[in-house]
């Protein structure tokens, strides 16, 4: 008999059981924890394009389209080549969604670190792109592979730094754009375009308080939005020229010309003017102030327990963060081991992306050739992959998702998976042994038994309410 324990390590920790799942885990908490050693990238996302690939390849679109411009300007045929390379940049663009998605997407079906991939999943919605927003597109799956599964386990504070310098963060919240208005960047503009000087820009600054680090709650101030927009001002990308001359050896780049100096004083201590490592400085300390300990930790709990995380639960993770400076591998050590977290309050409702997940890893229902089909899928019940649109990420509680549209969006999409397995795999009542090791309600399985025909059958499993809960 499975236990509950069994079930939740896999269902709630992880992203769904596969075949043989359930039966080899013999101590839940055991087999989560020892999914935290370090591993090397997967190789079908090691395989993958680069930022700084990415940001050679649309520079050099974007100097091409300039030269059409500038052909056009002169009197010369510069049609043509404009609407080649528009097709040759929406080509870009959905060459490389296809095969991001459809890399990420087969490495959360087939992994047998689901642990893993939850979390990796987790902090990339805490860490929100939305890829509606066109600088970014390019960038939100390779900041996934970059910033994050690096330091998955490791401190919070190298995490931090490696987002808030990653092109897809810094084109999305548009720091890119933002020069200290003393810089020396600042100045020169002024003297030749005064109406069109550039400025500081505050995005960046705002959502690392506000929602990267101390949360809403966490006491800063507008003056400390200001101060840290300050010096982190000159994070950009490397100039097109540096990228188109094969220059730049990094994704991220420091313009001194743009930085604002100064000394700055956020959250009541002083930091002296030094550059780029300023605001690194800044950063380090954000990732350790008890607000980020406790805001991240009940962010983590509630994804990971229930709606409502136990007090004591997110009290005890935040106290573990305080004590070692932010080690993420031994937050999840204390939840995991926390009685808290294996509860019979303990439940999550399936975001659309974990019961498409779950519903794939139990059945292979759905051909991880087709990233295309997979997103439309996702699109449809409102969760497309990278596109939250807005920083906060997408919402991770139940009253989000269960409203009676969403409801029914997941029935017709139980009903599209089942039809996308061949006729020898459909099997309801084997997939739901899969998914709940016998376990599942008597009602649902007496349905499974009773159903017109297996696929109908499995479309039922899907749509179930026992399958739209991580429990």
């Amino acid at each position: 008999m499975t236990t509950a324990d069994v079930l939740s390590a896999a269902n709630r920790f992880g992203l769904g059981a596969r075949p043989g799942e359930l039966m080899r885990i013999q101590t839940p908490q055991a087999w989560l924890l020892g999914q935290l050693e370090p591993h090397s990238l997967p190789d079908m996302l090691a395989s993958l394009p680069t930022s700084l690939e990415y940001l050679r390849e649309e520079s050099g679109l974007q100097r091409r389209r300039a030269q059409a411009r500038q052909a056009r300007r002169t009197g010369g045929d510069g049609r043509v080549s404009a609407q080649a390379l528009q097709q040759q940049n929406r080509r870009l663009y959905q060459q490389a969604q296809s095969r991001e998605l459809a890399a990420r997407y087969a490495v959360a079906v087939d992994s047998e670190r689901s642990f893993v991939e939850r979390l990796v999943h987790f902090w990339s919605n805490h860490f929100a792109i939305s890829v509606d927003k066109r600088t970014a597109a390019l960038y939100a799956a390779p900041m996934e592979r970059e910033a994050i599964r690096p330091h998955l386990t490791g401190r919070f504070g190298d995490m931090l730094l490696a987002v808030e310098t990653h092109p897809g963060m810094l084109r999305y919240l548009d720091n890119v754009r933002s020069v200290g208005t003393g810089s020396p960047l600042a100045q020169r503009a002024r003297t030749r375009q005064p109406r069109r000087a550039p400025g500081l820009n505050e995005n960046l600054a705002r959502e690392i308080l506000e929602l990267h680090t101390l949360g809403v709650a966490g006491g800063y101030t507008q003056t400390d939005v200001t101060e840290l927009a300050l010096a982190i001002t000159g994070w950009g990308v490397p100039r097109p020229q540096a990228l188109e001359e094969g220059g730049g050896e990094a994704a991220f780049r420091f313009e001194p010309r743009a930085h604002e100096g100064g000394t700055r004083t956020l959250l009541g201590t002083r930091y002296a003017e030094g550059g780029l490592e300023q605001g690194q400085r800044m950063l380090a300390a954000l990732a350790v102030h008890p607000a980020t300990a406790q805001h991240v930790s009940w962010k983590l709990a509630r994804h990971l327990v229930s709606d409502t995380p136990p007090p004591a639960l997110v009290d005890a993770m935040a106290t573990t963060w305080t004590e070692t400076g932010g080690e993420l591998a031994a937050v999840y050590r204390t939840l995991v081991l926390h009685p808290a977290a294996w509860g019979v309050q303990a439940r999550k409702f399936k975001t659309p992306n974990d019961f498409i997940v779950s519903a794939i890893r139990a059945g292979g229902a759905l051909p991880r050739k087709q990233p295309r089909a997979l997103f439309n899928l996702l699109t449809r019940m409102g969760q497309p992959p990278f596109t939250p649109r807005s920083p906060a990420g997408f919402a991770d509680e139940a009253a989000d998702w269960s409203g009676p549209d969403a409801l029914w969006k997941r029935v017709q999409a139980a009903q599209a998976l089942s039809e996308t397995l061949p006729e020898q795999r459909i099997d309801p009542l084997a997939t739901a042994q899969i998914a709940f090791g016998g376990r599942l309600d008597i009602g649902t399985t007496d349905a499974l038994r009773r159903a017109e025909s297996a696929r109908d059958g499995l479309a039922l499993l899907f749509a179930s309410p026992a399958f739209q809960w991580r429990c």
